[in-house]
């Protein structure tokens, strides 16, 4: 077996355990299991650092969450886990009030491409822009993302989106 899949299923399968039923982890232990895990990386690898940064944020401590998603980036670290470390960065920073960068690196990340997290970057967006104080925006952004899913109004929805930040 590929060690490179053996170690993303263990990674996937004690996330999976985590998501199923986080109250019932101690947040401790949670840590030093996702720690112990990555710890096989080496401590340079930008996916270790990404993973630590996860942990940390998914038990409720973005302040300690940052500084890895920017290592991770720092390290290069590349493909969805990239994309993951913008969006999960930048929520963090609104966490813990620098709202005004998240908005910077979201917008950026909007420019970067397209991908399946499209709408998590908008979503993260949407967020970040209401803590600036820019709602009228921050309903745009959701209501343009969200135009894409429904069955019917999607080029009305689209276009109201439009409206509610471009002038007549």
């Amino acid at each position: 077996m590929d060690p490179n899949a053996d170690w993303e299923r263990r990674s996937t399968e004690l996330w999976a355990a985590f998501d199923a039923a986080p109250e019932a982890w101690d947040e401790a232990e949670f840590r030093e299991r996702v720690g112990a895990l990555v710890d096989e990386l080496g401590p340079d690898h930008p996916v270790a650092a990404f993973e630590r940064a996860c942990a940390w944020d998914s038990t409720g401590h973005s302040d300690r969450a940052i500084p890895l998603y920017r290592r991770a980036l720092e390290l290069g670290i590349d493909g969805i886990r990239r994309r993951r470390s913008v969006i999960q960065l930048s929520s963090s920073l609104r966490n813990v009030g620098q709202a005004e960068e998240s908005v910077r690196l979201l917008t950026e990340e909007r420019e970067r491409g397209s991908d399946e997290l499209d709408d998590a970057v908008s979503a993260t967006l949407a967020l970040a822009l209401t803590s600036v104080g820019r709602e009228r925006e921050a309903v745009s952004i959701a209501v343009g993302a969200l135009a894409r899913h429904l069955p019917r109004y999607r080029r009305s929805m689209a276009n109201y989106a439009r409206l509610l930040v471009e002038p007549d």
